[in-house]
């Protein structure tokens, strides 16, 4: 067993690296509130033009950023469209419904992607006893799916679908450069499709904290007053936000190596006997299931003990995910561990 130990429970566990950390200590600041840290508004700007938006808004989360979005995009009553796998819908603490007084509606199917057919079929009818459909929320890539991308040709489906509807368009792209590195995306295209994008920085990039809300002027300066109702509002926060400039710059084409690491993981997973179905991964995220919820709890345990960590994520799944801490030789390490342990 290796001293070092390897953690594959999220790319969110990453630890800003030294040339990170010697952007984020010589970052110029000044306080966000009144507008005026330098490093925060070269963020906002930044990410807003990579995507062809307008403006941005940093944020401590990704949730923040979606919640904001939610809730700018809609009206108390209104109804949002999301698939039932969806980040916003399970792991954001109920705030479609608390933050934004909206019910959702729920795609369901196995490949936690969504169609046209699929969203226009949830979409109400213009009668007042019925809530209004306002907004249709997607998610690329998508984590309870494994990391699964969406082609161009689904979400320009979806986009032209929801300019046609009258339907606002949010992407949650809590891993969005990850779709974009592996489906080799045109940026300024991609963003286009979308009335508002959360782009959250401190999973696959690296960075320690902090997401950018980006779209049109008007709704951004309405996403500031919600981020303060929310209390999201910082003060020299240009030393977080260097991290941001940082990874943008630095830690967006590496993602690739994440993405091979992930399919030579799999191969190992395939392999092992008592691993009863692997989803084939297409970036970063590695979801397995076993023979049951035991099975799995045992997993995890003797996986920890060999060096390896993982998360649960369902009955009798388990996930693991690649990111910018992991070498090749952790790999060789775990394929070897999940051979012992699995087999």
């Amino acid at each position: 067993m290796s001293n070092k130990v390897i953690d594959l429970r999220s790319d969110t566990v990453t630890k800003p690296s030294k040339g990170m950390m010697e952007a984020m200590f010589a970052a110029p600041v000044g306080d966000d509130v009144f507008g005026e840290d330098p490093t925060v508004n070269a963020l906002e700007e930044k990410t807003a033009r990579m995507f062809g938006h307008e403006a941005g808004l940093f944020c401590p989360s990704g949730t923040m950023t979606n919640q904001i979005a939610i809730q700018v995009h809609t009206s108390p009553g209104d109804e949002v469209i999301c698939h039932s796998s969806s980040h916003v819908y399970n792991y954001e603490g109920g705030g479609i419904a608390r933050n934004a007084a909206a019910s959702t509606k729920l795609v369901h199917n196995d490949g936690a992607t969504m169609s046209v057919a699929e969203v226009k079929a949830l979409v109400n009818e213009d009668f007042d006893w019925l809530a209004n459909t306002s907004l249709v929320v997607a998610e690329d890539t998508s984590n309870r799916g494994g990391g699964k991308c969406y082609n161009t040709e689904e979400l320009e489906a979806l986009s032209r679908f929801c300019k046609d509807s009258n339907l606002s368009f949010h992407l949650d792209g809590a891993r969005v450069m990850n779709a974009i590195v592996e489906k080799n995306h045109d940026v300024l295209a991609y963003g286009n499709l979308f009335d508002s994008i959360s782009i959250c920085l401190s999973k696959g990039l690296g960075t320690p904290v902090g997401s950018v809300l980006i779209g049109p002027k008007n709704f951004i300066k309405e996403a500031r007053r919600v981020r303060k109702v929310m209390g999201g509002g910082m003060r020299q926060a240009g030393i977080l936000a260097a991290a941001g400039i940082y990874a943008l710059d630095q830690n967006v084409s590496r993602l690739t190596d994440d993405h091979d690491r992930a399919k030579e993981l799999a191969q190992a997973l395939n392999r092992a006997s008592q691993v009863v179905h692997a989803i084939p991964p297409e970036t970063n995220i590695l979801l397995f299931d076993l023979q049951s919820k035991e099975a799995k709890e045992a997993a995890l345990l003797n996986l920890e003990k060999e060096g390896l960590r993982a998360v649960s994520f369902g009955p009798a799944r388990i996930r693991m995910v690649t990111h910018l801490d992991i070498t090749d030789q952790d790999i060789d390490e775990s394929k070897r561990i999940i051979s012992k342990v699995l087999d």
